[in-house]
């Protein structure tokens, strides 16, 4: 499966924007993808090597590990542990600075569903809705920073 990337532009300062989507205290607050967000082990918050434990609101849970963290740019998943039908998946938040102040949000994922043979035909059915969930999610998370002011904290 090739890469998938969606992106929406945020009026909002790229800190704050980068600092909301990876604050797991207030993950929920805004991500109508997610019914449990949080971080394993004594993790406090996002870093490389730190893993995460999402479960989505149909009951999937997925843990994932940062294997990039450099705030305010780029942060990126791999998952470590997830369901039955996907073989790997990874995905990344990339910020860029946008027109007049804003931001530039990009979601990019990657994933390979299982068992890897049905790919064909299970894959593109993954990625609509895959792509559905994350266009919600990305219009969700500008409706938080631009209306709600989430960008405060």
């Amino acid at each position: 499966m090739r890469p998938i990337e969606h992106t929406i532009e945020i009026r909002a300062d790229r800190s704050a924007v980068f600092a909301l989507t990876q604050d797991y205290d207030r993950r929920l607050s805004w991500d109508p993808f997610l019914k449990e967000a949080r971080l394993l082990g004594d993790a406090t918050h996002a870093a490389i090597g730190v893993r995460a434990w999402c479960v989505a609101r149909n009951g999937i849970g997925m843990e994932t590990e940062y294997i990039t963290f450099d705030p305010p740019d780029v942060a990126a998943v791999k998952m470590t542990r997830g369901p039955a039908f996907l073989s790997s998946f990874a995905g990344s938040w990339v910020l860029r600075a946008g027109q007049s102040g804003a931001t530039r949000v990009a979601f990019r994922y990657h994933f390979v569903p299982r068992p890897r043979w049905l790919g064909f035909l299970i894959g593109p059915i993954f990625r609509l809705v895959f792509a559905r969930e994350t266009r919600r999610r990305l219009a969700a998370l500008k409706a938080a920073l631009e209306n709600d002011g989430a960008a405060g904290g």
